[in-house]
């Protein structure tokens, strides 16, 4: 092993549902306004427009919930439910068939938004970086893996806060789909095994508070619980 100059980080390992392994993280990308209610909630038309990605830090994910620390420098974090995709595969320019085979499971996740310095950085015409890749920003459940081929594209998924739903819908409602993102994404990067997925979020986001718990799920695939402190 090469001498480093400090200790390399662990890498980020998420349980793989029903068995001992574990799915090694290399990126994690993510889809904005991907549903046509959840960007008219944000003062967008809700057309279909070509598909624009962001990113967090394969640290941000914290596996299977728990804890979520309210961040600094913020006064406005939000809830958006995700599907999450956990790819087996990669290349570039993948095709419809190539990008359901590269699929090798889901789960839930939740991407923590500090609205308000995203709200600052959007006037400002600035990176969203502070406002969605801070620590413990995407709690994420252990990944479902592809079953006889049942993808979920037609499952209902939800997040309540304290018992009171708050998102209810289902990924049938998605403006991309899966195959269609994962194509579209890999015209942009290269993919590779290991890369991580956040679909986008339906309508019904909102502020969280200390003391709130979070409970979410995709029906079929995973639920998730989380506690703000």
């Amino acid at each position: 092993m090469p001498d480093t100059v400090f200790s390399p980080p662990e890498p980020v390992l998420l349980p793989v549902l029903g068995t001992a392994s574990l799915f090694p993280v290399r990126r994690v990308y993510c889809v904005g306004r991907n549903y046509e209610a959840h960007a008219r909630e944000m003062g967008h038309s809700g057309e279909r427009e070509p598909p624009f990605f962001f990113q967090k830090n394969p640290d941000n994910l914290v596996n299977n919930g728990g804890r979520f620390p309210y961040p600094a420098l913020s006064s406005s974090v939000h809830h958006e439910v995700e599907l999450v995709v956990a790819l087996k595969a990669g290349g570039a320019e993948i095709d419809a068939d190539g990008a359901i085979a590269a699929i090798f499971g889901y789960g839930v996740g939740i991407d923590f938004t500090r609205r308000d310095l995203q709200a600052e950085a959007k006037a400002a015409g600035k990176p969203w970086t502070a406002a969605k890749a801070f620590e413990f920003s995407a709690p994420v459940s252990p990944i479902t893996p592809v079953a006889s081929g049942k993808h979920p594209f037609e499952n209902r998924i939800w997040l309540s806060v304290n018992g009171d739903m708050r998102q209810d819908a289902t990924t049938a409602e998605m403006i991309w789909r899966v195959p269609e993102i994962i194509c579209e994404l890999s015209r942009l990067f290269t993919l590779a095994p290991g890369d991580v997925i956040l679909t986008g979020t339906p309508a019904g986001v909102g502020a969280v508070h200390r003391g709130d718990r979070v409970d979410c799920g995709v029906d079929g695939v995973a639920t998730l619980s989380v506690d703000v402190i």
